[in-house]
């Protein structure tokens, strides 16, 4: 397997994981209770450990999505910047495809404030954006506009 696909599956788990525990502490800061894995589950009517198999292939899903659309290739260069807004697109889509879902197929009952859990599930998505772009870092460039040049004596090398 390449380099860049590992990169982007090892930042797909590691964004998931950090977005799971915000969420999991998220109660202890006065927000509501949220278990994308538990709703995974029950939307589809399979058994919890189905849902966390959902969640972290859909985290590693958006984390190709980050490497390859190449949408802030040139327009950001704040890595940390540059995940926040992956975060923000990433809950908007989420957001869309839940009402889409929701449509098609029963919603679990939400327990607490609507506009909390919203803003629960964007801090959280913005937290995965930042682990995802950080744990990427310039993977995502594979033309000579990301390449950086270091010279040793009289020899040029190219990292990538």
């Amino acid at each position: 397997m390449n380099k860049k696909i590992q990169k982007t599956v090892l930042a797909g788990l590691i964004g998931t994981l950090i977005m799971t525990i915000v969420m999991m502490i998220a109660p202890m800061m006065g927000m509501p209770k949220m278990s994308p894995p538990k709703m995974l589950a029950e939307m589809l009517g399979m058994p919890i450990f189905v849902g966390w198999i959902m969640h972290f292939m859909i985290g590693i899903v958006f984390a190709f999505a980050y490497t390859y659309l190449h949408l802030f290739k040139h327009k950001i260069s704040n890595v940390w910047l540059k995940g926040a807004v992956f975060g923000i697109i990433a809950f908007v889509f989420a957001q869309v495809m839940m009402r889409v879902m929701g449509m098609m197929m029963p919603m679990p009952k939400m327990e607490g404030s609507m506009v909390l859990m919203a803003i629960g599930s964007l801090m959280g998505h913005i937290v995965f954006g930042m682990a995802v772009a950080k744990t990427v870092g310039e993977t995502y460039c594979n033309s000579g506009t990301c390449k950086t040049k270091t010279t040793h004596s009289n020899v040029s090398y190219e990292k990538h």
